[in-house]
């Protein structure tokens, strides 16, 4: 643009001239406060150890993970991922006719801009899967071969929200302590289907 202007080419006028400068300018300033802004987010992200949990998710940025933090905190208004994915809109929806259930669409519905962040890290992940062979990028591989690069973008968006909700829930042994959570609920879920079973009703059966 510099360069154009200082040519002197006489196919533009001299008002045009000015417009074209005058929008270089502006263009520069919104680059250079972007810039600054990035740098205040990652040093936000460094000092709050939050933060720095989330950014080892595949799929989550400096971005992401300080909107995740400023938006749930430590994730107690959530019972559990799934209850945050909905949060976010990105479970899918359902309709019922008579006895038979039509899976549709994700819901779109709560909070579109960390639905946004986390779809958006989801592609850039399922991008970069193409040239690993671990375990979550062959997952990755898989979906988008079998279902279509957004499908398997927003499915690790789903993913990432329900992780990001442990990891903050759970702040200081995020994975040990959501996986003893998990099992002490499954345990329990399945004491209470052995204790509703009728014959164990019917002769009093305790856990």
């Amino acid at each position: 643009m510099p360069q154009l202007l200082a040519q002197g080419d006489q196919r533009l006028t001299p008002m045009l001239k000015e417009v074209i400068a005058e929008s270089a300018a502006r263009l520069k300033l919104v680059a250079q406060c972007l810039a600054e802004y990035d740098r205040r987010i990652a040093r936000l992200g460094k000092q709050d150890q939050r933060c720095q949990r989330l950014l080892k998710v595949e799929g989550i940025g400096p971005l992401s993970a300080t909107a995740l933090v400023a938006a749930i905190g430590n994730g107690h208004e959530f019972k559990n991922g799934r209850h945050f994915s909905a949060y976010l809109g990105l479970v899918p929806g359902h309709r019922n006719t008579g006895a038979k259930t039509v899976m549709r669409g994700i819901t779109k519905r709560g909070n579109r801009y960390l639905r946004s962040l986390l779809i958006h890290g989801g592609r850039a992940a399922v991008y970069a899967a193409r040239r690993h062979t671990d375990p979550r990028s062959r997952w990755l591989n898989r979906l988008r071969e079998t279902s279509c690069h957004n499908v398997a973008a927003v499915a690790l968006a789903n993913k990432n929200a329900r992780v990001a909700w442990a990891m903050l829930r759970f702040e200081h042994h995020p994975i040990s302590r959501a996986r003893k959570h998990w099992q002490s609920v499954s345990g329990q879920r399945f004491l209470n289907k052995r204790a509703s079973h009728p014959r164990r009703r019917q002769n009093g059966w305790r856990p």
